[in-house]
């Protein structure tokens, strides 16, 4: 096959089935146009997609390459913005997330952050999470059939960060409420569905109103994230209110869906490969690596994007300043050449240096915070539950090519 063989590669039009599995589209991709152009259209602008392990670790890698289309495309009024116009208080939220900021705002705030996700933070955080995820089991033990999105793995990581934040236990219904709601202006989801951007707008003004309040609350005596904060910014630390507000907002969402999605997954793939869940069930030791392997397998993150902030070449592509770039990091998780037996399930796999968390600059700052999410939530899940297994409804998938995994997902817990 040729690459002018191959169909424009598109984030739209795909069916149930290919979002639940888009692995077979990846490959073709992969072995036959891995710098794939994607011309624009009347929805979509012209978009560069790199399927390859090596080509998507350079780009992450690269200072050329960015967040932000206006920087790209200086002279551009037309450059994409990550909110349209007319919705202020997303666009001042977003604004202020870590994810679309560049060196040195970007630099300045993630040595902030990155002192409240150390590893010494996150191992004092294990015994709370594996209380929330005990009390959440116990809730299914009753039931013969659950859903596992909604009672399990959507609730664990919101009550985690709620703790973290020092959100009280009254409002925790109330802010992954308006978390999901926020999600609507993903760019995989709002371009398609009426009323995205609006109702997630309305969401950003009530947690914009909501941290505000917060953050005036807070007093020398706490301890928790956004206490800690306050007193960076009254300390001297280059830290605006809208970026403490932005970033407790991006907290809640970011490591909502991303976390849930891993859950669910992660389960989904054990429970389909009982021989990797038997071996995983023998030998717990292998959690750590499972959950490692889990990500490469299925990212719950398949895609993010950059802009060419001058022009380069890439496998004889010019990639003009400007360009849109796609990195589709669930092909480049599995590219043979990175990773032997891509599409095999290894829980012993050596040099599993996957893309999952991405690299470079942007790493991941809660990567610690969602493996142990990920590494309890699942032994609490196969120690108290020994005979969850998949049922005969269907796994419904997010109508979402970039934050990926199922809606709905019910399991039985019956012989």
């Amino acid at each position: 096959m040729t690459p002018k063989a191959l169909p424009r590669f598109s984030l739209t039009g795909w069916t149930a089935e290919d979002i639940a599995n888009p692995y077979p589209i990846y490959r073709r991709y992969l072995d036959h146009d891995p710098v794939h152009w994607s011309s624009a259209t009347a929805s979509e602008i012209g978009t560069w997609y790199v399927f390859r392990y090596g080509d998507a670790a350079s780009i992450l890698s690269s200072r050329h390459f960015g967040r932000s289309a206006r920087v790209a495309r200086p002279d551009d009024p037309s450059a994409p913005t990550p909110v349209p116009p007319g919705h202020d208080a997303l666009r001042r939220i977003v604004e202020n997330w870590l994810v679309f900021m560049d060196p040195p705002r970007h630099r300045n705030l993630r040595s902030i952050l990155n002192k409240e996700f150390s590893t010494e933070v996150v191992e004092g955080l294990r015994a709370r999470i594996a209380e929330i995820a005990h009390d959440l089991v116990a809730t299914t033990q009753s039931k013969s059939v659950f859903d596992l999105v909604e009672d399990f793995a959507a609730p664990l990581p919101v009550l985690v960060i709620s703790t973290l934040l020092g959100v009280p236990r009254s409002h925790r219904g109330w802010l992954r409420d308006r978390a999901v709601s926020l999600q609507e202006a993903s760019s995989a989801r709002a371009g398609r569905r009426a009323g995205g951007y609006s109702q997630a707008e309305t969401a950003a003004r009530e947690l914009t109103d909501y941290f505000r309040l917060e953050t005036q609350r807070r007093c020398a005596n706490h301890d928790d994230l956004v206490s800690r904060l306050v007193r960076a910014r009254d300390h001297g630390e280059p830290l605006t209110n809208d970026e403490i507000v932005g970033t407790c907002v991006h907290l809640l969402t970011a490591g909502h869906e991303t976390t849930t999605n891993l859950l669910c997954k992660s389960v989904l793939t054990l429970l389909s490969n009982p021989e990797v869940l038997r071996e995983l069930r023998a030998d717990p030791a292998l959690m750590p690596n499972a959950v490692d392997e889990l990500i490469r397998y299925d990212s719950p993150v398949q895609m993010v994007t950059r802009w060419s902030y001058r022009d380069e070449m890439l496998r004889r592509h010019k990639i003009r300043r400007g360009d849109k770039v796609v990195l589709v990091l669930g092909s480049a998780n599995r590219d043979p050449l990175r990773f032997p037996e891509p599409d095999a399930l290894r829980l012993r796999r050596r040099s599993n240096r996957h893309l999952g968390f991405g690299i470079g600059i942007h790493y991941c700052l809660g990567a610690a915070l969602a493996r142990a999410e990920a590494e309890i939530g699942l032994a609490v899940l196969l120690e108290h539950l020994p005979t969850l297994r998949l049922t005969n409804e269907p796994v419904q998938y997010a109508d979402d090519m970039i934050f990926h995994g199922p809606k709905r997902l019910v399991l039985s817990t019956g012989p």
